[in-house]
């Protein structure tokens, strides 16, 4: 069974392109579907140049239970066995993780539990992980359940941090080990998801 992946992305799509290039068509996964809440989205142009349909699902002053509902029909259309979370900032209805349970990955830029939580992304994480002073961040894939940040870990990755660090040099640094990383989490995961196994972390299994 070859694993059938949706992304989802609000902004640049930077991870959404890093899993796009490491897909392989003799591999255990692809990716089928971009859903983004934005229609300003730079990873909208990513999925047209690589012909992957992309969804804009507005979040934005509508009813949860119709944005589940909108969501979860997407996914049976296309038939998606995984969802991938790439810079998605919203958080996904609790309808859609019930349903995916197990099967929702997402990336983060520090070191969790630490620096995460409802509004820690992007360059907030690494101001508050410079100001803590903390001598190392990096990058963690996680599952995704009803709160931000705090499903099982799947994998972790380090980078110093440096003394002249600005939150844009750092962010620049974990942003190279999240390309790498996260690519090859999903290689895991979908692994033993072709295998008919269930997923678990395999953080010992990432170098």
């Amino acid at each position: 069974m070859k694993v059938r992946a949706a992304v989802f992305a609000s902004g640049g799509g930077s991870n959404f392109q890093a899993l796009l290039d490491h897909q392989r068509p003799e591999g255990d996964w692809g990716v089928v579907l971009l859903v983004t809440d934005r229609d300003d989205a730079g990873a909208i142009s990513r999925a047209v140049g690589a012909s992957v349909p992309a969804v804009v699902i507005r979040t934005t002053g509508r009813d949860a239970a119709v944005v589940a509902l909108e969501t979860l029909h997407l996914l049976e259309r296309y038939r998606v066995d995984l969802i991938l979370l790439a810079g998605y900032l919203k958080l996904i209805p609790r309808e859609v993780i019930t349903r995916y349970r197990g099967r929702v990955l997402n990336i983060h830029p520090a070191l969790l539990p630490a620096f995460g939580g409802k509004g820690m992304y992007g360059m907030r994480v690494h101001t508050a992980v410079i100001e803590s002073g903390a001598q190392e961040s990096g990058a963690t894939v996680h599952f995704v359940d009803e709160e931000y940040d705090r499903g099982p870990i799947v994998a972790q990755r380090r980078v110093p941090v440096l003394a002249p660090d600005t939150p844009q040099a750092l962010a620049a640094r974990v942003l190279e080990v999240e390309h790498e990383l996260y690519p090859q989490a999903v290689d895991h995961i979908c692994e033993a998801l072709a295998a008919g196994r269930e997923p678990t972390p395999i953080t010992e299994k990432i170098k």
